[in-house]
This record gives structure tokens, sequence and C-alpha cells, in this order.
């Protein structure tokens, strides 16, 4: 069985994020799974509900990839105890919602540090969710990798062979 990219897409972008997810995948010999996740109801738990049993059902050589609100809502589920987790992940253009970035506490990351090896990918030219917001999750998520690029927005635009490349390597 091939293994597969679990990719979460952002906040209502679903359709934005599938170029990205597909490309991806591609880049990176994956099967693409990127459930479509709602719109309507964004509170933490109600995205999580449906993330956790995609990531349980997730192998060795699975990997996830998250954007944006997706990322956020990934940190928040690995995070938490008593989880079956993947081995790796990839945050791109994660926002941080602690009082020094959006301040909404319903998304801010809590808890402990997850054990999945994380990388936290985002772009200088981001205009959807500012750069300072990868520093403010760096400083949280101290044992992630960093990977910033000088321009790609926050759709990764021209960027995700570079983003594949850093995952296979």
């Amino acid at each position: 069985m091939t293994p597969q990219l679990l990719f979460l897409h952002g906040a209502g972008g679903f359709i934005d994020d599938t170029p990205l997810a597909r490309g991806l995948a591609d880049a990176l010999g994956l099967a693409l799974n990127m459930p479509e996740l709602p719109d309507t109801a964004m509170g933490f738990e109600d995205w999580a509900l449906l993330v956790r049993p995609h990531l349980a059902r997730l192998g060795p050589e699975d990997l996830v990839i998250a954007h944006s609100f997706g990322a956020s809502i990934l940190a928040g589920v690995l995070a938490e105890k008593g989880r079956t987790r993947p081995p790796r992940a990839a945050l791109l253009a994660m926002p941080d919602w602690t009082p020094q970035g959006w301040d909404v506490a319903d998304y801010a990351l809590r808890g402990p540090e997850s054990e999945t090896d994380l990388t936290l990918f985002h772009c200088r030219d981001d205009d959807v969710v500012p750069i300072s917001h990868l520093t403010l999750n760096a400083s949280v998520l101290q044992s992630a990798t960093v990977v910033e690029y000088p321009t790609g927005g926050h759709q990764f635009d021209g960027m995700i062979e570079a983003v594949a490349a850093s995952l296979a390597g």
C-alpha cells in the first residue's frame, strides 16, 4: 500500500489548499488523503473530532501536513495525552492564537509539546498569517525544526518542491 499524505486544509480553504496538497503529495510520492473539514463549525473540538480518527489510521510511513488553521488544530490534537501520534508532521503558515498573536484562546496551543517530530514552515511574504507568528509558535514548540522562505505567500506559491525536499531530506 502506498504511504499517504494526510493534508489538513485551512479555514474555509478546502478548494484554495487543494493545489498545495496535490503538489506536495505528488512531489513526495504519497497518496493524498485530504478530508473536507467544515467551514461553519469552527471550534477547536469541532475540527479535532474529525481529525483524530484520520490520525489514528496513519501508519509509520505516512506523513501529516496541515496548513494555516488546520495546522493550529493539528498542533493541539498532537499535544493531547494518551493519543497515538504520527512520527512526523509539518505545520505550514500556522497562526499563533495567544494574546501576542490573534488572541483566540480556543485555538491557542496548550499542554505539553508533542512527541511528533514537527517542522514549522512559513513564508516571509505571507499576507494572511504574519511571519511574526512563526517566531511565536517556535518559542512554544521549541524542539520543532523551523524553515522560513523569503517568498511564496500564504499558499507557498513556487515553494512546493522546496517544502517537499526539506521533508524528504
